[in-house]
């Protein structure tokens, strides 16, 4: 009988995404003995970490205390990009709109306060003089312009992120897929159809996948398509990044749309918040076809009222996940089924921004450092404190 081929480190983290990578980074920067172990390629499209750009915002409307992570983000991003290259992030600004008493005003407005960031607030007059090109203003709508957000650009991200660490020492393991993990005394041991992985301490950032993973903590996955848009002819540079900014809107029929303009690699990208089609499945039978009445009337039909010089019909259509954590935030730290693990998941859909901050309190979860913020409403342990915080 064969003996299985067994590797071991330290420290393995599971899953090269947006968070897990940055854990091997952060890990591998300090010295760790760390495996990196991705199913798939490394940024590949079939999880929730592809889609040319992401979203950064410092003042996060979802919760005050993300501010001093998606500013861990900025720095580590910023130093990386010498590092690598090429640009990983780019801060152009962020308008966040709608009504005064609405969820991207006024929970930006609180964030703000408490994180002590300052943004800058337009009455509806300024609003609709300085941004012309967002139609559809409801006649109450305001604005905070969080001029320290921006764009990320989450494979080039990714890639850099897992080559800093394999630079600092770090092994990475792409195209294996863990199918069992088990423990064998004082290792935790990770089952694949060729090799066995041991180690101490073991990261799970598996994403989608998580759920399949997570013991206690109750996550779902959301199946959420991401669009892209073209300008009407005549109007491209009005679509442009540069004149059409970050923003997150909050719209008088009550869908909340996020998305930007255009640049020399990407186009005009515009999303919904939610939608009643982003039904809920496993990450391993996702419905990756696009299905135009129902994936994109409801969006088109936003973006034909709000921004008057896009074509509302998208020119392309791409399958993704969202993994929803039962109160919006984050998962990020030991399981309570065993300490030696430490999850890292539940984006939430908003997860990118964060990621290599996150990386940044893994690191330090994992070898029992002092964490440079906060990280108790991230803490997988609330689930268990609190049994009745579940999904609806």
């Amino acid at each position: 009988m064969a003996t299985t081929q067994s590797i071991r480190h330290d420290v393995i983290v599971v899953g090269l995404g947006a968070f897990g990578s940055a854990a091997f980074w952060r890990l591998a920067a300090r010295g760790v003995d760390v495996g990196g172990v991705e199913q798939f390629a490394l940024a590949h499209g079939f999880g929730s970490s592809h889609g040319t750009t992401r979203l950064f915002r410092v003042v996060c409307k979802e919760h005050p205390g993300l501010t001093p992570i998606a500013e861990t983000s900025l720095r580590l991003w910023t130093e990386l990009s010498g590092t690598a290259g090429q640009v990983l992030i780019e801060q152009t600004g962020c308008l966040n709109a709608g009504p005064p008493d609405d969820d991207p005003v006024m929970g930006t407005a609180l964030a703000s306060e408490t994180a002590g960031r300052p943004v800058e607030r337009l009455s509806h007059d300024e609003l609709v003089r300085r941004f012309p090109n967002y139609g559809g203003w409801g006649a109450d709508d305001v604005a905070l312009w969080d001029e320290a957000a921006g764009i990320c650009y989450p494979e080039r991200i990714i890639r850099a992120q897992v080559a800093a660490g394999e630079a600092a020492g770090g092994s990475a393991y792409p195209g294996t897929k863990i199918l069992g993990i088990r423990r064998d005394g004082d290792d935790l041991v990770l089952s694949t159809s060729t090799v066995e992985f041991r180690c101490s301490r073991l990261v799970l950032a598996m994403g989608a996948w998580l759920p399949d993973f997570s013991g206690a903590v109750q996550l779902r996955v959301r199946r959420t398509p991401l669009y892209w848009f073209r300008a009407r002819p005549g109007h491209e540079d009005d679509c442009r990044l540069d004149r059409f900014p970050v923003f997150i809107r909050k719209m008088p029929s009550g869908s909340e749309l996020w998305g930007h303009g255009s640049g020399d690699q990407f186009g005009v990208k515009i999303g919904l918040w939610a939608s009643e089609s982003f039904e809920y499945t496993r990450a391993d039978s996702l419905d990756r076809s696009i299905h135009p009445e129902t994936d994109t009337r409801e969006l088109s039909e936003e973006v034909a009222r709000a921004f008057p010089w896009i074509d509302p019909t998208p020119e392309r259509v791409v399958p993704c996940m969202v993994t929803d954590s039962p109160d919006g935030q984050f998962v990020i730290g030991p399981s309570p089924d065993d300490s030696a693990i430490v999850l890292a998941g539940g984006d939430s859909a908003h997860g990118f921004k964060h990621s290599g901050g996150l990386g940044e309190l893994v690191a330090q979860i994992v070898l029992a450092e002092q964490l440079y913020c906060d990280a108790g409403f991230l803490d997988p342990a609330r689930f268990v404190a609190s049994p009745e915080a579940v999904h609806a």
